[in-house]
């Protein structure tokens, strides 16, 4: 469970917990690590965490060896971490660019890659859920490199789902709308070899100022990490391919695919030159 220790990570956490699930916490804060383990501990949960830098692949291999000498086997991934950072156009840096596509994407890519065999190793079956976002069907957040993130993990997933099902492996996406977690301060994470990767802190007035405000406030008042949690463990239950937490953007998703649709409108009928 990469992001666990806070947020939609630790939800999902503690709904597999309150399952019966054998859960292993990781993630970057090492303090925040330990109060979550020490605090589903106190619920008689099965647990533990291992600290780890998901957008460095050698520190989701430990994990996974973490993970084995633990528990000794491994039947759900959870794809959980990311960041909310990378800047409008005209503030691209590639810094920004190699850290929220090394934690949003390249993170599930690795984890997939170094899980995905061991949940095959016992065939006994599995699960594997990744977070992606509403922000993976639709644009507009502001963000386009959180955007292409999110699109990737969407795109991997379903492009996935067939494959994985052949060796009894469920894929699931969570495509999430406004929760209540910590996204907006993303920076506190920034690894120094991406420093740079935030830029200025957010403006304090005009229209962009008063954009992020309202988005704080969104997410403040946003969906309980817990309420996901329990969709997503009910999810892995019936493997779900998609996971949503409510239907406020669905009307913005069904614009685009007609978009799609009338792209495909305007040609029909028509002869393509071979």
């Amino acid at each position: 469970m990469t992001g666990g220790a806070s947020g939609i990570g630790l939800g999902i956490a503690t709904a597999l917990a309150q399952a019966g699930v054998k859960v292993m916490l990781c993630d970057i804060e090492e303090q925040a690590l330990a109060k979550a383990v020490a605090e589903l501990k106190r619920t008689n949960a099965d647990i533990d965490g291992v600290r780890a830098d998901v957008s460095l692949k050698a520190e989701i291999k430990a994990a996974a060896d973490a993970t084995i000498a633990r528990h000794g086997k491994v039947h759900i991934l959870v794809n959980n971490a990311g960041v909310g950072a990378g800047g409008p156009y005209g503030q691209w840096t590639d810094a920004s660019w190699n850290w929220v596509l090394g934690v949003n994407l390249m993170s599930v890519i690795w984890g997939i890659e170094i899980f995905g065999p061991l949940i095959e190793a016992h065939g006994e079956g599995g699960q594997i859920v990744s977070t992606a976002s509403v922000a993976g069907l639709m644009t507009g957040i502001g963000s386009p490199a959180y955007d292409v993130s999110k699109y990737g993990v969407v795109a991997l997933s379903e492009g996935l789902r067939e494959t994985l099902a052949r060796r009894k492996i469920g894929v699931s996406v969570l495509c999430p709308g406004n929760i209540r977690t910590q996204i907006v301060n993303s920076r506190r994470n920034v690894p120094q070899r991406f420093a740079g990767a935030v830029g200025s802190p957010p403006p304090t007035e005009g229209p962009r100022a008063e954009f992020w405000k309202a988005f704080h406030e969104r997410i403040n008042n946003g969906i309980d990490p817990l309420y996901v949690g329990e969709l997503v463990r009910e999810a892995i239950e019936n493997d779900w391919p998609y996971i949503f937490t409510d239907n406020e953007f669905e009307p913005a998703i069904d614009s685009r695919f007609a978009a799609i649709k009338a792209g495909f409108d305007r040609i029909r009928g028509r002869t393509p030159r071979r």
